[in-house]
């Protein structure tokens, strides 16, 4: 029996460590200013209250952030549909861009719906 689908290639490549590393030191990172807020307020109830007496502006943050993702989103997607259409653009291209533009915005839809459930 071969056991090389056990290891698929991509699993051990330079991209994907890459993406783990960057991946570790976000998660990192975020728990790091968890621990030093809770330090600095004096415990977890005094995090929370905090937390929640700064939502609106990690809210103004959010939009902000969205607003710039969007920016983005839109001229990467001028700059690919302009190549897509110097190499003869298949209808299926499209219709993979249109998923995933569905996709991210019911992400961000369902994350601040989910915000929203659990501030009420």
């Amino acid at each position: 029996m071969n056991a090389a689908w056990l290891r698929p290639r991509w699993l051990f490549s330079r991209r994907v460590a890459k993406a783990l590393l960057w991946t570790v030191l976000i998660v990192a990172s975020a728990v790091a200013a968890n621990i030093a807020g809770i330090y600095l307020v004096g415990g977890v109830a005094g995090w929370e209250r905090w937390l929640a007496a700064a939502a609106g502006y990690f809210l103004v943050w959010r939009l902000g952030l969205y607003g710039a993702t969007a920016y983005g989103w839109v001229w990467m997607r001028r700059r690919l549909l302009a190549r897509e259409d110097q190499n003869g653009a298949d209808r299926q291209a499209r219709r993979r861009l249109v998923r995933s533009e569905i996709a991210g915005v019911v992400a961000l839809v369902a994350l601040e719906a989910s915000l929203l459930i659990q501030a009420g």
